[in-house]
């Protein structure tokens, strides 16, 4: 993942890329935030899964902060990395990245922490499985 602070997107590749659409905006055109949010959600979901083997529970959002708004027919481009784990939980920080129609440049529009937690068929929670 990429610092605070960096210009640019992170090296590895996207979780998940998607375009910004009409039913997602408001009358002006800028992208509802809890749209981003929910994008932001499923790709943070994706590592949890991986790590975990299997169905996990968002439990908690830390320190969103949304830096720029997102257009209709914005590009925005999700990366997800995990950067702690614990008994049960995974936390994943997770970035989205736009890049106008028609422009090369992407700018970093929202990142946050999201907290996952491994669950079992009954819905509570499970240890992580040991790693190989």
């Amino acid at each position: 993942m990429t610092d605070a602070l960096s210009p640019c997107p992170p090296d590895d590749q996207p979780v998940g890329r998607m375009i910004a659409m009409p039913a997602d905006a408001n009358p002006e055109g800028d992208i509802f935030g809890g749209w981003l949010l929910a994008q932001m959600d499923l790709a943070g979901s994706s590592p949890a899964f991986n790590l975990a083997r299997g169905r996990c529970a968002t439990v908690a959002v830390d320190s969103m902060v949304f830096h720029q708004p997102v257009s209709v027919g914005d590009e925005v481009s999700i990366y997800a990395t995990v950067i702690r784990t614990g008994r049960t939980s995974i936390g994943v920080r997770v970035e989205a990245w736009k890049r106008g129609r028609g422009q090369d440049e992407m700018v970093r529009v929202t990142e946050g922490v999201f907290t996952y937690v491994a669950i079992d068929q009954d819905r509570k929670p499970r240890p992580l499985p040991d790693r190989d």
